[in-house]
């Protein structure tokens, strides 16, 4: 809806924008000033993260029958940092009289629930109790971006892979844990 709210003031009185439709959006700065959290957390990583702190008993995986290399999710990260750049790619467009568009931001790589697992595992040191739960209504198998037109337009590429991910989120929840 805002995306078509946004064509149309393009249209009747020329304002210029850049949608940029994040994937999953993950990980945290890497100095440790900012992270993420919601309340209550509904996110993968963060809630992997808690099991691996003992502030969850368990991580829950919801559906291993999915028709994807190891049956479960598949799911395009995209750190942070990477989306901060993208803005600034956009913006920059805007400014050198670029017209209004609309991006996919991932990285063009999906990583299953299984492999999201052992990150957190590799990047905590961790072992990470599971649950398996039934598929939750409405999932897709395979949600992955096509992040062609960003490269292509914006000059965009996500430079951060999993594990950059994953180990800056470890070390912001390491520390919200600690009282920092």
């Amino acid at each position: 809806m805002v995306e078509q709210a946004l064509a149309d003031y393009g249209r009747y009185v020329g304002f210029r924008s850049a949608v940029l439709r994040y994937f999953n959006a993950a990980g945290a700065d890497p100095e440790g000033r900012i992270g993420e959290w919601h309340e209550p957390e509904t996110h993968a990583v963060p809630l992997a993260i808690q099991v691996a702190l003992g502030q969850r008993s368990h991580f829950t995986i919801f559906g291993d029958d999915y028709d994807t290399r190891d049956g479960t999710a598949i799911r395009d990260y995209v750190h942070v940092l990477d989306l901060a750049d993208a803005h600034v790619a956009a913006l920059r467009r805007l400014l050198a009289s670029g017209p209004s568009d609309s991006f996919n931001l991932g990285t063009g790589h999906g990583v299953s629930v299984k492999e999201l697992i052992a990150g957190v595992e590799r990047a905590t040191g961790r072992p990470l109790p599971v649950q398996m739960a039934g598929r939750r209504e409405g999932d897709a198998p395979i949600l992955v971006a096509d992040n062609s037109k960003a490269r292509e337009v914006l000059g965009w590429t996500p430079r951060r892979d999993l594990d950059a991910i994953l180990s800056s989120a470890w070390r912001w929840h390491q520390a919200q844990t600690s009282g920092r």
